[in-house]
């Protein structure tokens, strides 16, 4: 991959192909870098992007080659987080609907069984705070005035 470091600029400039690498990595990864750089977007989203990364603060053309590689390794991170998201969203599907139809109330419950109350209490372990330990006595303290 080619790049084009501008010291002078304080950026470095290349090109993605938008075929291998999805735009929902491309801004994935770009987020990563949002507190140390400027980022610009540009291009053709179906066949090239131009990624423009400009330094916050002044970067030597060593840190500039270095913010390249970084990009290019987080850009591989999400490259593959997108892939497994992909493959595992009839899972995901399946486990959040599960949960949502396991919520519902039951078909064969009558209307009365189905309005349940925090009160009741079949075990009766329910017992208020002060009847269980009864209430504390608190003793007022008097001011007096010298």
């Amino acid at each position: 991959m080619k790049n084009k470091i501008n010291l002078k600029e304080n950026q470095i400039v290349f090109f993605l192909n938008s075929k291998v690498y999805p735009l929902e990595a491309i801004y994935s990864a770009s987020y990563v870098f949002l507190d140390r750089t400027y980022i610009y977007l540009d291009g053709d989203p179906a066949k090239k992007i131009t990624i423009f990364l400009k330094g916050k603060e002044k970067l030597s053309n060593k840190q500039l080659k270095s913010l390249f590689g970084e990009f290019h390794n987080e850009l591989l991170n999400y490259l593959l987080r997108t892939e497994i998201a992909k493959r595992n969203k009839q899972v995901r599907d399946f486990i959040v609907g599960t949960a949502l139809v396991s919520s519902l109330p039951l078909a064969g419950l009558s209307s009365e069984d189905s309005k349940e109350s925090y009160l009741d209490d079949p075990l009766g372990i329910v017992v208020p705070w002060e009847e269980k330990y009864g209430r504390k006595k608190t003793k007022k303290k008097v001011n007096k005035k010298k």
